[in-house]
């Protein structure tokens, strides 16, 4: 189980509890910040994004279409990787006739959640590619380097707010959404729209 409170992340396993402040200085990465993405990347499987109130091309009227499986992370998970899968509703506009996807945290061009992307910019603004690629998957999320290096640089404009973790400099999306994940439970389950405020997405109207 995850806590946070005031800024502070506390994980209970059995009679262990281990407890670090958001700006602790530290060289390596401790373990249990890898724990902490897991369960953050692994709560998110299987949420729908099935909102779109009107065509962001010409404001007309949606109907639905259909619904899609997108990948959100790969995860490592012992000798085989995991595929966190998120489905997105897609519409038809009724004036132009256009396709669109319901709003979803995922950025233009990419194949993976836009946490992951800004994780991705925030460490390769201050290492190589590859060494991007081995944090990640030390974290145990799976990102080829030349897939870190087209994302880095197809975003090396986009603005990216931060925060330090265990030492580490992580995206506000991230730690937003882990806070999300920390604390919903059986009556107060993860929302798809809370989902996108936290990975500084903007959410449609109800």
């Amino acid at each position: 189980m995850i806590q946070i409170e005031h800024q502070r992340f506390c994980i209970r396993t059995g009679n262990l509890e281990y407890k670090a402040g958001i700006t602790m200085k530290r060289l390596r990465i401790p373990p249990i910040l890898c724990d902490i993405v897991q369960i953050t990347f692994s709560a998110c499987e299987g949420i729908s994004f099935d909102r779109c109130r009107v065509c962001p091309s010409c404001g007309g009227p949606v109907t639905g279409y259909d619904k899609k499986k997108k990948r959100f992370a790969i995860l490592a998970d012992g000798q085989k990787n995991k595929i966190i899968f998120v489905t997105v509703k897609r519409f038809r506009c009724h004036t132009c006739k256009k396709i669109i996807s319901a709003n979803a945290p995922f950025y233009p061009e990419t194949r993976i959640g836009s946490p992951i992307v800004d994780l991705c910019i925030t460490l390769g603004r201050t290492m190589p590619f590859s060494r991007v690629s081995t944090h990640l998957e030390f974290l145990g999320i799976i990102v080829d380097r030349w897939t870190v290096r087209k994302y880095v640089l197809n975003n090396r404009y986009r603005t990216i707010a931060t925060t330090e973790l265990f030492g580490m400099k992580v995206p506000m999306s991230l730690f937003s959404l882990t806070a999300l994940v920390a604390s919903t439970n059986e009556k107060n389950p993860l929302d798809s729209q809370e989902v996108l405020v936290a990975c500084g997405l903007h959410a449609p109207d109800k």
